[in-house]
């Protein structure tokens, strides 16, 4: 049984999904080669100021740390670092690796809707995204 509401963790998978599915922005095309003009590269459309991060950041910090360090064990497990019968290994390692900075450590994992979306499954728990 989690602590932490699928709800509350669909939510998290929903905002993951809109920060990590931002495409790159492409400056307009002055007929020069982008690779000459480091200037005209690709800028990544998503900034440190994404709304979807901050969603994600408050909602992370609003948590107890033992639903952090829940939402931290799903996506151990969704990425499979654990199998659903050492739930409570992954628990315990959470727990003693936590840290204040978890929203930034989740955020850091590019694939962290998907882990968390098989975390959830290893519950019986899905998101209608």
């Amino acid at each position: 049984m989690l602590n932490v509401s699928g709800e509350t963790v669909c939510r998290l998978v929903e905002l993951a999904q809109a920060f990590q599915s931002q495409e790159a922005i492409t400056l307009p095309n002055d007929g020069s080669n982008p690779i000459d003009e480091p200037g005209d590269a690709p800028a990544p459309a998503v900034g440190v100021d994404d709304p979807s991060r901050a969603e994600f950041r408050t909602i992370v910090a609003d948590l107890e740390p033992d639903q952090q360090t829940e939402v931290v064990a799903l996506m151990w497990l969704g990425r499979g670092d654990f199998q659903e019968d050492d739930w409570q290994g992954a628990l315990r390692l959470a727990r003693d690796e936590w840290t204040p900075e978890t929203a930034d450590y989740l955020l850091g994992h590019p694939l962290l809707s998907e882990y968390l979306v098989e975390g959830l499954a290893a519950f019986g728990l899905s998101c209608d995204l």
